[in-house]
């Protein structure tokens, strides 16, 4: 079960992510969590940096599609000006949104990536499906939900400790 929670990258910020080495690799797709991984759980528009990097995405080839926990005002108000799909209250882990994903995108689970900052629901739910993994930190940590602070990220924390010992 623990190793389900281990990433196959782990990098700082999207920005850290080659893509262009993912796209040697035949992934195709990006599935990707809203917030605190494209931008802080707060921010209600991208930054201008992110739209930039969502250009060179677009350029690679890749299709993106957003998958969030978050409920539809949050998603659609950030996804909807970027003309970007997106899956809100997808319940991860669960592999619902994921399959969901794939189906947009019409790739099988080897063409896609995974991206997120929690490895509850992000990692957990990629790796479960048998797709590629990326971990970044989050990008605001004290605009945290309750349930993401106190349970997950305490969840996390043990899981790191016991994989280190």
């Amino acid at each position: 079960m623990l190793k389900k929670l281990v990433p196959q990258l782990q990098v700082n910020t999207i920005y850290d992510i080659d893509l262009n080495d993912l796209w040697k690799q035949g992934k195709r797709g990006i599935i990707t969590d809203l917030d605190n991984t494209l931008v802080g759980a707060k921010a209600p528009l991208a930054t201008p940096e992110l739209i930039d990097w969502l250009k060179v995405v677009g350029q690679i080839g890749f299709q993106v599609v957003i998958v969030s926990n978050n409920n539809k005002p949050r998603v659609s108000k950030f996804a909807e000006p970027l003309s970007l799909p997106f899956i809100y209250r997808a319940k991860k882990p669960t592999s619902a949104a994921f399959q969901k994903a794939m189906h947009l995108m019409k790739l099988a689970p080897e063409e896609t990536v995974v991206i997120g900052d929690q490895m509850m629901t992000d990692v957990l739910g990629g790796n479960r499906m048998g797709l590629y993994t990326i971990l970044v930190l989050p990008i605001a940590r004290r605009d945290e939900g309750f349930f993401t602070k106190v349970v997950n990220r305490s969840l996390e924390k043990a899981a790191l400790t016991w994989m280190r010992k």
